[in-house]
C-alpha cells in the first residue's frame, strides 16, 4: 500500500477514483435499471457504500468468520434463485437474455478489476477500519514487546481507515476488519486498557494520560509516550472512533465480561446532605506519620486524575471531600464513601481536632500554657469552632467534640441529668468537726462559652473529662476539707452560709480552666442516725413545750373569746336599753316643752279669751244700757228671750196642738193633723188643708246634741170670738 501511495499522490487517487466511478455509471447505464438493480452482485450497505467480499480477505478462520461465510454462502444462492427468477421476467417482458448476460460480464469486469486490482476498500460513517498487514517485501517485523505497527511493519496498523473510500488496499497484502464506533451513553463513562505502550514505572498502577483525542489516534498514544494497562483517563458520553486492536473499551453494557459492575461505569452521584470520603488507588505512597493525603489544587475533584499525579498526589486517604452533585470518576483511580454531614445541634458548638493538615502552629498565646490551638487548616485543634448547623467534615481524618454552650447541672446524688455527664458522680461523704460522717447532695452548675469551648477541649480532651478530672475532685475535696471545721448541727442549720462560701471558692477554681461556676447548690444532707434521733426526741420535747404554751395561750385566749363574744351577744340590748332611755329622755324632753306649750298656749288663750269676754261683755253691756235706754227693761228682756228662742231653735209650738176653742172639733183636727205630720215626713213641711189653708212651717225635733225639750206655749184662747 506504501508503494502504491508513493506512485500516486492524493490527487491522482481522488482521479483514479472518479475514473472507476464514471465506468461503473457508464456500465450500470447500459441495462435497465431494474435489471441492474436485482442482477447486481454485490450489497449496498446502509451508508450507500458498496462492500465487495473480495476486498476482506479472511486471514485466520474463526467462529465468526465461518459465520460470515455461511451467510455469504446463503446470499449467493439468494443471488442465483433471483437470477433465475429475473431470467423468467425478463423473457415475461420481452428482454432477451443472451444479450443482458454479456452487459453484465463486461460491467462486472470493469468494476471487478478496480476492485480487486486496486485495493478499495469503503468504510461506512459510524464505522471504522481496523487494517491489517500481511506481509512487507522488506521482511520488516515489529519491534519486540510491539503489538501495533508503526512504521508500515507487517502486523495491526495504528492507524484507522475512517468513513469513505480508500483505494491501495490490495486483499493479498491487507486485511481490513470493521467495527462499529464506540458511543458512551448518557450518564455513563467507559474505560481504556491498553494492549501496547510503554511499561507502567513500578510506583504507579494506571497508564498516564497522553494527548491523543480521547484515545482516538493511536499513533500520537504510541509515539508520544502512552502506557500499556489500565489508563488513568477515560471516556465520557459521546460518539469515538476507537482502534479497538489497540484499545478495549469497558462500558456498562459489557462491565460484567471484564469483573466489574454496572453501576461503577456510571456517573458518581452525591446526596445533598452527605459528603464523600475520597480514597485513590495511584500516586506516591503517604508520608510517613500522616494519616491522608494533602490537598493538591487543580484536579477538578479528582476528576482529572494525571494532573493529581502531577502535582504530587498520594494514593489512600485524601484529606479532600467531594461535595454533593454529579462526577465523572475513574472507579480504578478513586473510591468515595458516602457520609452523612456533621451536624451541631442548637445549643452546642463542635471543637474541630484535626489530624491532618498544614504543620502545627500554636495560636493560643502565651497566657495559655496548658493546651495548643491552630487555625483552621492546621494539625491539631482548632481554635474557631463550628457553630449549629450541617458542616461537610471528613470524619475519617477530624474528630468533633460537642461541648454544650447551655448551663449544664452536675448531680452528686443519685439523679442523672440526660447529657449523661454525671451518670457516675455520686453523694459526698464528709466527716464533720465533731466526727460524724454523713452524706452530702451537691449539684453543680457550670457553663463553658462558645470561645471557650476550644480552650477547654485542648486542656482536658472532652466533656467527660472536665466533669472526671477537673469538676468532681475540685468540688469533692472542697466539700470534705469544708466539712471538718464545722459540726453536723451547723451544717444543718447554717445551710446557706456554708453554701454561699462553696459557691464563691468553686466560682474562683474553675475560672482557671475556662469554665465559669453559675452557682452551687447544696441538696439533701443526711447526717447519722443515731445523733438525728436526739435531736429528734430534744426537739420533739421543745416541740410539745411550746405546745402546751401555746395551748394555754389558745385557752387564754379562747375565755377572752367567750367572754367577748357574750359581751358582744348582749351588745344589741345594751344598745337597744341605751337607747330606750335616750328615747324616753327625749320624749320627757318633749313633753314638758309641749306641756309648757301648750300651758303657756292655754294662758295665752285664757288671757285672749278672758279678754275677748271682757270685751264682749263690756261690748254686751253697753248694749244692754243701750237697749234698757231705749225699749225700757221689759220690753228689752222680752227681745232678747225671743232671739234666745230663735237662737236655740226653742220650740214654742207642739208639732200637734190641740186646743180648745169652745168648739167639739178640737181633737179631731189634733188627730188630723198628727196624720198630716206623718204623711209629710217629719220634714217640718205640711201641705195645706182643709183646717189649714195656709202650710204650717213646724221646727224639727230637738236633737240630742241641744237637749233642750220643746217648749210649748199656750197663748190664752181669744174668748172674744
Amino acid at each position: 500500500m506504501k508503494t502504491f501511495q508513493f506512485c500516486l499522490g492524493a490527487r491522482k487517487q481522488n482521479k483514479v477514483a472518479r475514473f472507476a466511478a464514471s465506468v461503473v455509471a457508464a456500465s450500470l447505464a447500459m441495462a435497465a435499471p431494474t435489471s441492474l438493480t436485482n442482477a447486481a452482485p454485490m450489497s449496498v450497505t446502509n451508508a450507500g457504500s458498496i462492500n465487495y467480499a473480495s476486498a476482506t480477505p479472511i486471514k485466520i478462520t474463526t467462529a465468526k468468520e465461518i459465520t460470515s461465510a455461511s451467510v455469504q454462502l446463503s446470499q449467493s444462492k439468494l443471488n442465483i434463485a433471483q437470477l433465475q427468477t429475473n431470467k423468467t421476467q425478463y423473457q415475461a417482458a420481452g428482454i432477451d437474455p443472451f444479450v443482458l448476460v454479456p452487459i453484465l460480464v463486461v460491467g462486472g469486469f470493469i468494476i471487478f478489476v478496480p476492485l480487486f486490482f486496486g485495493g478499495l476498500v469503503v468504510i461506512g460513517e459510524r464505522e471504522v477500519g481496523i487494517v491489517v498487514r500481511k506481509f512487507t517485501l522488506s521482511g520488516r517485523g515489529l519491534p519486540a514487546g510491539r503489538l501495533i505497527a508503526l512504521n508500515g511493519e507487517a502486523g495491526l496498523q495504528a492507524d484507522t481507515l475512517a468513513p469513505g473510500w480508500h483505494w491501495g488496499y490490495w486483499p493479498w497484502q491487507y486485511s481490513v476488519r470493521k467495527e462499529s464506533v464506540v458511543v458512551v451513553p448518557q450518564g455513563e463513562i467507559a474505560l481504556i486498557v491498553a494492549a501496547d505502550g510503554e511499561s507502567n514505572p513500578p510506583e504507579r498502577i494506571l497508564g498516564k494520560i497522553v494527548s491523543c483525542d480521547n484515545y482516538q489516534d493511536a499513533r500520537k498514544f504510541l509515539t508520544q509516550g502512552g502506557e500499556k494497562g489500565r489508563q488513568m483517563g477515560f471516556l465520557t458520553a459521546g460518539t469515538y472512533r476507537i482502534n479497538t486492536a489497540l484499545f478495549k473499551v469497558i462500558m456498562a453494557a459489557n462491565a460484567s465480561t471484564h469483573g466489574m459492575t454496572p453501576e461503577q461505569l456510571r456517573v458518581y452521584s452525591l446526596a445533598s446532605d452527605k459528603v464523600g470520603i475520597v480514597t485513590t488507588l495511584d500516586g506516591v505512597p503517604i508520608s510517613a506519620g500522616e494519616l491522608a493525603g494533602p490537598i493538591i489544587e487543580g484536579h477538578d475533584n479528582f476528576q482529572n486524575g494525571q494532573k493529581f499525579i502531577n502535582g504530587g498526589g498520594r494514593r489512600g486517604l485524601q484529606e479532600q471531600i467531594l461535595l454533593s452533585g454529579s462526577w465523572n470518576l475513574n472507579p480504578w483511580f478513586v473510591q468515595v464513601e458516602q457520609v452523612p454531614m456533621t451536624e451541631i445541634p442548637i445549643g452546642y458548638v463542635g471543637v474541630v481536632i484535626s489530624f491532618v493538615g498544614k504543620a502545627h502552629q500554636d495560636v493560643s498565646g502565651a497566657a495559655f500554657t496548658h493546651g495548643n490551638l491552630v487555625n483552621q487548616g492546621h494539625k491539631g485543634v482548632w481554635v474557631e469552632p463550628l457553630y449549629p448547623g450541617k458542616h461537610p467534615i471528613n470524619s475519617r481524618i477530624m474528630k468533633i467534640e460537642l461541648v454544650p454552650t447551655t448551663n449544664i447541672v452536675l448531680n452528686w446524688s443519685g439523679r442523672t441529668e440526660r447529657h449523661s455527664y454525671d451518670a457516675k458522680l455520686a453523694s459526698l461523704t464528709v466527716r464533720s468537726r465533731d466526727g460524724f460522717a454523713f452524706d452530702l447532695e451537691v449539684a453543680q452548675i457550670i457553663h463553658v462559652g462558645a470561645l471557650d469551648a476550644p480552650k477547654v477541649i485542648s486542656r482536658v480532651g472532652a466533656m467527660q473529662n472536665l466533669v472526671d478530672h477537673v469538676l468532681e475532685p475540685t468540688i469533692g475535696n472542697y466539700f470534705r476539707n469544708s466539712a471538718q471545721d464545722y459540726t453536723v448541727l451547723d451544717f444543718l442549720t447554717a445551710r446557706s452560709e456554708r453554701q454561699s462560701e462553696a459557691a464563691e471558692y468553686i466560682k474562683t477554681a474553675l475560672r482557671a480552666y475556662d469554665v465559669q461556676a453559675i452557682d452551687t447548690l447544696i441538696g439533701d444532707i443526711q447526717p447519722p442516725a443515731s445523733l438525728m434521733q436526739t435531736q429528734t426526741d430534744r426537739k420533739i420535747a421543745e416541740e410539745e413545750r411550746k405546745t402546751y404554751e401555746v395551748q394555754q395561750m389558745a385557752q387564754t385566749q379562747r375565755q377572752q373569746l367567750v367572754r367577748e363574744t357574750a359581751l358582744a351577744n348582749i351588745q344589741q340590748e345594751m344598745v337597744k336599753s341605751e337607747q330606750s332611755v335616750h328615747i324616753a329622755d327625749l320624749k320627757a324632753q318633749a313633753q314638758i316643752k309641749e306641756a309648757t306649750g301648750e300651758a303657756e298656749g292655754t294662758k295665752l288663750r285664757a288671757i285672749a279669751e278672758a279678754e275677748g269676754i271682757r270685751v264682749t261683755g263690756n261690748a254686751k253691756a253697753e248694749t244692754y244700757r243701750a237697749g234698757v235706754d231705749a225699749l225700757g227693761s221689759q220690753a228689752y228682756t222680752a227681745m232678747q228671750l225671743m232671739q234666745i228662742i230663735g237662737d236655740r231653735h226653742v220650740r214654742l209650738i207642739p208639732d200637734v196642738l190641740v186646743g180648745s176653742n169652745g168648739g167639739n172639733n178640737g181633737l179631731v183636727d189634733g188627730l188630723l193633723s198628727l196624720i198630716l205630720w206623718n204623711q209629710t215626713g217629719h220634714n217640718g213641711e205640711v201641705k195645706p188643708t182643709p183646717l189649714h189653708p195656709q202650710p204650717i212651717v213646724t221646727q224639727g225635733q230637738p236633737t240630742a246634741e241641744n237637749a233642750i225639750p220643746p217648749i210649748v206655749v199656750n197663748f190664752p184662747v181669744d174668748k172674744q170670738h
